[in-house]
C-alpha cells in the first residue's frame, strides 16, 4: 500500500511552546486512524499539517506523495478532505447547505462569482442526500443545527473525491443520538473500500466507529503510541495519555473508559 502520510520527527513551535515534539507517523492507503488524546494534546496542530494548512518548524511532513515546503499547497489541498471547526468559521453565516459543499469544488467556502457545471451540481446533492441533508439544500448554514452542520462539512470534505479524509471532532457538540448516527454512519464510510484514508480525531473512545483499524495517542505534543488499534489501545497507553488510571472496555467492536476507583 502506498503512503498516505510519512511524517519524520515533525514538530511545532510557537514562542516558547512546543505544541508538537519529534512526532513520526504513517499513515497507508485504506488504513482507517483515530487520534486521541486530551486537550492541548496537539491533536489539532497535527491535523493543520496533514490538511496541508500548516508547516512544522521542524522535521518533515509527507502528504501523498508530497513534501510540504516543496509543493504547492493550494495544489495538494484539494486532494485532501477537511472537516473542522476550522472551516466551519470561515463559512458565512448565510451560505446555503448546498453552496457550502458545492464550493469545496474550487477550495472556497463562500460562492462569489464563479460557474460551476451541473455535474458539480449533481454531486454536491447527492452528497448532502448520502449524509441525510438533502432537505436542508437551501437552508444557510448558520440557522442548521451543530448535528446538520457537521454532516454538511463531512460532506463538502468529500466533494473532491479526496485522497485524504480528515474528520475532526465531527461528533463535537451532538447529544448522544446525534453521536450514535454519526458513529454509525463513519462505520459504513470505514467499511467502504472505495473510500479514501481516514483520520478521525476525538476525545472520547465512545465515538471510535467499527471498523477504524489504527490508532494514534498524543500527550503533550508527543506521541505516546501508535499502531493497530486493538493492540496499541490498551490501558496502559491511556494512562499514560489521560494521566489517569483508566478501566478500558470493548464491547462488540465499541470502546468505553472509565476511572479506576
Amino acid at each position: 500500500m502506498s503512503e498516505v502520510l510519512s511524517f519524520n520527527d515533525v514538530s511545532v513551535v510557537r514562542g516558547p511552546k512546543e505544541l508538537l515534539s519529534n512526532v513520526s507517523w504513517n499513515v497507508a492507503e485504506g488504513e482507517r486512524w483515530v487520534v486521541l488524546g486530551p486537550n492541548g494534546a496537539g491533536k489539532s496542530t497535527l491535523m493543520n499539517i496533514a490538511a496541508a494548512r500548516m508547516h512544522p518548524s521542524r522535521g518533515s511532513a509527507g502528504i501523498l506523495g508530497e513534501t510540504l515546503g516543496k509543493v504547492d499547497v493550494f495544489e495538494l489541498r484539494p486532494r485532501i478532505g477537511l472537516s473542522s471547526t476550522l472551516i466551519a468559521n470561515q463559512i458565512p453565516f448565510q451560505e446555503t447547505a448546498l453552496n457550502v459543499v458545492l464550493t469545496a469544488a474550487y477550495g472556497f467556502t463562500g460562492r462569489w462569482r464563479e460557474a460551476y457545471e451541473k455535474m458539480d451540481e449533481r454531486r454536491a446533492f447527492a452528497l448532502l442526500h448520502e449524509w441525510g441533508m438533502s432537505t436542508f439544500m437551501n437552508q444557510p448554514f448558520g440557522k442548521l443545527s451543530e448535528g446538520e452542520r457537521k454532516r454538511v462539512l463531512i460532506a463538502r470534505a468529500m466533494m473532491t473525491d479526496p485522497e485524504l479524509l480528515i474528520l475532526d471532532e465531527p461528533s463535537a457538540g451532538l447529544d448522544v443520538a446525534g453521536r450514535e448516527e454519526l458513529v454509525y454512519q463513519m462505520a459504513e464510510l470505514a467499511a467502504d473500500e472505495d473510500a479514501p484514508a481516514l483520520v478521525l480525531v476525538t476525545h472520547h473512545l465512545e465515538e471510535i466507529p467499527p471498523g477504524f483499524t489504527h490508532v494514534l495517542l498524543l500527550n503533550r505534543g508527543k506521541v505516546v503510541a501508535a499502531g493497530e488499534l486493538e493492540a496499541t489501545l490498551t490501558e496502559a497507553n491511556l494512562a499514560a495519555t489521560y494521566e489517569m488510571d483508566l478501566q478500558l472496555r470493548n464491547e462488540n467492536g465499541r470502546y468505553s473508559a472509565f476511572a479506576r476507583r
